[in-house]
C-alpha cells in the first residue's frame, strides 16, 4: 500500500481507532441497538439492521472523504487545507482533553445542535414503519446512519479531517485505498457493539461503561490529535 509524504501507516490506524471510540459515536449506537433490539424484537433482525445501519455509515463516511479530497486536490486547496486542520486538530485536542478534568463544562466538541432530538424523532417513524413493513424500517435505519453520520461530524471529525488533509498532499489515486482502510477501522467498533448485544449484554451496561471510560476516550483522543497537528507543522516547515 502507497503511503504519500507525511503518512505512516500507525497514524493511519491511530487516528481511525481513536475516531471510532469516540463517546458520541459509542452513544449514538448503544442507543441505536436498544432502540433496534426493541422494535425489531428478534436478536436476527436487531443484527440485521444493525449491519445494514454500519454498512451505510461506512459509505457514507468514505464518500465524504473522497468528496473533500477530490474538492480540495482539484481546486489546488491542499496546502491551506493542510494548515488549516492542522491548527484545527490541536485545537480539538486541546478540547478533548479539557472535557478529561471537565466533562461537559464549558465549550465542547459534540453533535450538531438539534441533532440528539431529530435522532430521537426518526427513530420513532421507524419504530411507527416497522408495524406496517418491518423491510421499509430496514431501509429507514439504513438511511438514519446518513442522518447521525451528519450530525455527528462536529464531534468526530478532527481526525478524519487531518487524514483527509495529509492526503490530499499526493493524489486521489494512492488516498482511495488509505479511505477505505480508515473507515473500515473505524467502523469495527459498531460490529464489536452489535456483536456484545446479540449475545445479550445489555445496552444499559454498555451505557455505564461508556460513561464511566469516556473521560479517557477524550484525553487519548486529544494527546493524539495535539500530537498530530503538531507533526502536520513539523513536518511540512522543515
Amino acid at each position: 500500500m502507497v503511503l504519500p509524504e507525511g503518512l505512516t501507516l500507525p497514524i493511519l490506524v491511530g487516528a481511525a481507532l481513536l475516531d471510532s471510540i469516540n463517546p458520541c459515536v459509542f452513544g449514538v449506537l448503544i442507543f441505536l441497538i436498544a432502540f433496534m433490539t426493541r422494535v425489531f424484537k428478534s436478536p436476527k433482525r436487531m443484527v440485521m439492521g444493525g449491519l445494514f445501519y454500519t454498512l451505510v455509515v461506512y459509505l457514507a463516511y468514505f464518500f465524504i472523504g473522497l468528496g473533500f479530497l477530490k474538492f480540495t486536490v482539484s481546486f489546488n486547496f491542499s496546502q491551506t487545507v493542510y494548515w488549516i486542520a492542522a491548527i484545527i486538530a490541536i485545537g480539538a485536542g486541546l478540547l478533548e482533553i479539557k472535557d478529561y478534568f471537565w466533562y461537559g463544562k464549558g465549550f465542547s466538541l459534540q453533535m450538531i445542535p438539534g441533532g440528539a432530538a431529530g435522532l430521537k424523532k426518526l427513530t420513532k417513524k421507524i419504530e411507527k414503519l416497522n408495524k406496517k413493513n418491518t423491510w421499509l424500517s430496514f431501509l429507514a435505519a439504513g438511511l438514519l446512519g446518513i442522518f447521525v453520520v451528519l450530525v455527528e461530524l462536529p464531534c468526530t471529525g478532527a481526525p478524519y479531517l487531518a487524514i483527509l488533509a495529509i492526503l490530499g498532499q499526493g493524489d486521489i489515486a494512492t488516498g482511495i485505498p488509505l479511505l477505505l482502510l480508515y473507515n473500515l477501522i473505524f467502523v469495527l467498533p459498531l460490529f464489536v457493539i452489535i456483536g456484545i448485544a446479540y449475545f445479550g449484554k445489555s445496552s444499559k451496561k454498555l451505557e455505564k461503561w461508556r460513561k464511566e471510560q469516556r473521560g479517557l476516550m477524550r484525553l487519548a483522543t486529544g494527546l493524539f490529535l495535539i500530537a498530530l497537528g503538531i507533526f502536520m507543522i513539523w513536518y511540512i516547515s522543515f
